[in-house]
């Protein structure tokens, strides 16, 4: 269970601090991503939906977000099989 916690720990540590309107806006993006859209597309509608948590990306930095939501997409679906 020791590498779990340790997982979990650097995760958080990647992830950071959220606000609750952020996990919200996180997950509306990650179930967009889940369904095929591509990221922009993606960030999009979760703008359409928590406008107080828009996103605006330009052609710059669209790969770092990109590879943000990347790894959160990893990450949820790693929490989802270690659930019990």
């Amino acid at each position: 269970m020791e590498l779990v916690e340790e997982y979990v720990a650097r995760a958080a540590e990647i992830i950071g601090e959220r606000t609750p309107g952020e996990e919200k806006f996180d997950r509306e993006v990650l179930r967009w991503l889940e369904k095929g859209k591509h990221i922009r597309k993606a960030i999009a509608k979760a703008n359409d939906k928590y406008p107080r948590e828009a996103l605006k990306i330009d052609d710059a930095s669209l790969p770092d977000v990109q590879s943000h939501y990347e790894y959160l997409l990893e990450h949820e679906r790693i929490v989802r099989r270690l659930k019990p």
